[in-house]
């Protein structure tokens, strides 16, 4: 069944509370990129055309609550007021207001004051203790603000918080169009992928994903595997590592990946090693299988960017997600640019990133247009690919 979207919701008049990811990065009140507030603007710009009264939700940051000195630092370094100010400038023709309360007089009377087409953004809902834990009763007293709620924070529906399951357990829901589009994408690539659907998984740890790896070798015809996770697999293969970050607590599940995936499975040939991270003196290109002691490995190497330029070759569904190396440095950014130029030039093929780093390498080296979809959700996405139901997707009412 579909889930209700918020063309199907009746919203004239209506206050709509709708759930925003604002979490935005920033430098004091200087916020350095607004892509996440311009993603929510097609569904607030419906809803403010429609003349609903759109009262806004998100967290920004993490609020320590368990001790009050890092609780008001936290609260101060994450203050929703410079979101205001720049979503203002964004809806030069409604009217913004700020509320810098998550509940109380000051929230309600501005609530209640408003009028259709005009927007009201509460505070940093981490600014409540209950907000992470799902309290029942904040989630009660939020819903109790509005007529009506829309899901639009991808980022944030892997979590049974307040703002995202609270709420519409109370109130008639549908999701934004943000999340319209995050589950028309990544569902038809777990669901109905084009193939060959070819899935490229990079980052740090196997640990992190385990489950996305188990999920994709039953339906995706490849799972090519770099970054830094390669290295525990190359331990499983009985090879040296050197330095290498390395779980060897997972050492028996890469074995286990190995023998499932067979030629599925398809892991770099060579890699870059350095004798040191932070101050490399000695930076070269070995086969995997000769990685000297006392060094590291930060990024994969030419021939693997051939490999896996070929595995890529004629896919017609591609999902990715994790950097193939330590990419910030650029000495170790060749193997993720390789991967990311191979994707972007695929004709006729639906190409997906999965939020995080590998949306970040993308838009930093100018490809983000190649793709059909870059998710806004890292965390999400990937709890997404593993077959899990997210919590704040499934409390919003069917069509």
């Amino acid at each position: 069944m579909a889930k209700r979207i918020v063309t199907d919701l009746d919203v004239a008049s209506k206050k709509v509370i709708v759930r925003v990811d604002f979490n935005v990065p920033h430098k004091g009140d200087v916020i350095t990129d607004d892509n996440r507030i311009q993603a929510a603007l097609p569904t607030i710009n419906y809803l403010l055309e429609k003349g609903a009264k759109v009262i806004l939700l998100s967290h920004l940051g993490k609020v320590n609550h368990k001790d009050p000195e890092k609780t008001e630092a936290d609260k101060a370094k994450n203050n929703m007021a410079p979101v205001a100010v720049r979503l203002q400038e964004l809806l030069p023709n409604n009217k913004v207001t700020f509320v810098d309360a998550t509940r109380g007089e000051k929230l309600e009377a501005a609530v209640n004051e408003m009028k259709d087409g005009e927007v009201v953004l509460m505070q940093n809902t981490r600014y409540e203790k209950g907000e992470s834990k799902n309290d029942p009763e904040l989630g009660a007293y939020w819903a109790s603000l509005g007529d009506l709620y829309v899901s639009d924070a991808f980022g944030s529906v892997h979590r049974a918080h307040a703002s995202t399951v609270g709420i519409p357990s109370h109130l008639p829901s549908a999701v934004g169009f943000l999340i319209e589009k995050e589950l028309k994408y990544l569902g038809q690539a777990l669901d109905n992928p084009a193939r060959p659907f070819v899935a490229v998984l990079g980052g740090a740890k196997v640990s992190d994903k385990i489950a996305v790896i188990e999920n994709l070798l039953k339906i995706a015809d490849k799972v090519i595997v770099g970054g830094g996770m390669a290295y525990t697999f190359y331990k499983a293969k009985g090879w040296n590592v050197g330095t290498s970050l390395l779980e060897e607590d997972k050492v028996e599940i890469a074995k286990e990946f190995m023998a499932k995936g067979g030629d599925k499975l398809v892991l770099p040939v060579d890699t870059v090693v350095a004798n040191d991270f932070d101050n490399p003196t000695d930076v070269k290109t070995v086969n995997c299988n000769e990685i000297p002691d006392g060094y590291m490995g930060l990024d994969i190497g030419p021939k693997t960017v051939e490999l896996f330029t070929s595995e890529l070759a004629g896919a017609k569904t591609v999902f990715w997600n994790g950097p193939m190396g330590v990419f910030e440095k650029e000495e170790f950014a060749k193997g993720t640019i390789g991967v990311c130029k191979a994707i972007a030039a695929l004709d006729d093929c639906m190409s997906v990133i999965g939020g995080g780093d590998s949306a970040s390498a993308a838009k930093n080296l100018g490809y983000a247009d190649k793709f059909t979809h870059i998710s806004t959700g890292g965390g999400a996405s990937l709890e997404y690919m593993e077959g899990k139901e997210l919590p704040g997707i499934a409390i919003i009412e069917e069509k």
